[in-house]
């Protein structure tokens, strides 16, 4: 008998760790996530592989799995596919839904806008992060949002021709994103939006003239100089631009608070990285543009940055009059800048130039 019950004892024993591992991984929360950005993108694509990254260290509430562009959804079917709960999640960029919601761009990049610290102090420290969940909501989105990643000024655009004048963008056709599209119509410019793969052949078959995407290391490796030798500065249309990550909202409310908690501080990691990679890369990828790939790097003359400007000003303004939300927001970001400037005209050096 006792040799039966030291038996049925050491089965117990040995079976436990197993039961204990089963029922520790039954309870990890798997969350698949589209990207809108290919992983071969730096900064871009590696922010979202990085983000899940950092989730999946330091949880073992959740794991994340990372899906390219296209492979569970289209980029831009991705927010009705995470709301209907056919996708989990998404790492975006919010300017992929102006055509469903013009306030969406607000919470990407603003024209003429704020820079990256500015951005962030916005969102997460004044109303920012709580308009931009109640857009979701007002709009009947069923996704939870966090912001999870920003990137400093883009360029604002490879040209094959050299632009000189207000009337040489008159008439070309040109991939471009955000509020900054409804720009560049105002000034003559037919404007598409085409997600990153699509945008060197559309070049190519000359289908557009001229394009804008990101940032010098990350527009050098979609190959734009190759058939645009112009490069222009500043990225007026882009000062900043935020991402997103996006989860299903009832996946969202199934998860534990620790695992809730665990997602938020991933993404604020993400938030420094992506901010800190794109200001450390771009220079060299600029150097390289310039002596080795002929690329010739032009700065907008100011009365073409101005006529971008003042076309923008008349942008925003026949937008807030037909969209009630969009106006809430940029009333909202509005004072908040005018309130941030009484500290950034005293703090900060002039840039030399």
């Amino acid at each position: 008998m006792k040799s039966a019950l030291s038996a049925l004892a050491g089965a117990a024993l040995l079976a436990t760790p197993f039961a204990l591992t089963s029922s520790t991984a039954s309870a990890q929360e798997t969350i698949e996530m589209t990207s809108a950005f290919p992983q071969s993108l730096p900064v871009l694509g590696t922010g979202a592989l990085d983000f899940v990254k950092k989730i999946n260290g330091i949880s073992g509430e959740v794991e994340f799995k990372h899906f390219d562009p296209g492979k569970l959804v289209p980029t831009l079917e991705a927010l009705d596919a995470i709301s209907s709960g056919s996708v989990d999640a998404g790492f975006m960029t919010p300017g992929y839904w102006q055509g469903k919601m013009a306030t969406a761009s607000l919470f990407s990049a603003v024209p003429f806008g704020p820079e990256a610290g500015e951005f962030l102090a916005w969102i997460l420290y004044d109303d920012g992060a709580k308009l931009w969940q109640e857009m979701y909501d007002k709009n009947g989105y069923n996704v939870k949002v966090l912001p999870c990643g920003v990137i400093a000024p883009e360029t604002s655009g490879w040209f094959r021709k050299e632009i000189k004048t207000l009337d040489d963008l008159k008439g070309l056709n040109m991939r471009f994103f955000g509020l900054g599209a409804k720009v560049m119509e105002k000034l003559g410019v037919s404007t598409s939006l085409l997600a990153a793969g699509d945008i060197f052949p559309a070049l190519e078959r000359g289908s557009i003239d001229a394009t804008e995407f990101s940032m010098p290391v990350i527009d050098a490796r979609l190959g734009f100089f190759k058939i645009a030798k112009y490069n222009y500065f500043p990225g007026w249309h882009q000062p900043a631009t935020m991402f997103e990550l996006l989860i299903n909202k009832d996946k969202w409310d199934s998860l534990s608070d620790k695992a809730k908690k665990q997602i938020e501080i991933a993404c604020l990691a993400n938030i420094s990285t992506t901010f800190a990679e794109g200001e450390a890369i771009n220079y060299s990828s600029m150097v390289e543009n310039a002596e080795k790939r002929g690329v010739i790097i032009k700065r907008w003359p100011a009365e073409i940055l101005t006529a971008y400007e003042k076309a923008w000003g008349e942008v925003v303004t026949e937008i807030a009059a037909k969209d009630p939300m969009f106006k809430a927001v940029w009333d909202d970001l509005t004072k908040f800048r005018k309130g941030y400037k009484v500290w950034s005209d005293n703090i900060y050096l002039p840039r030399p130039r």
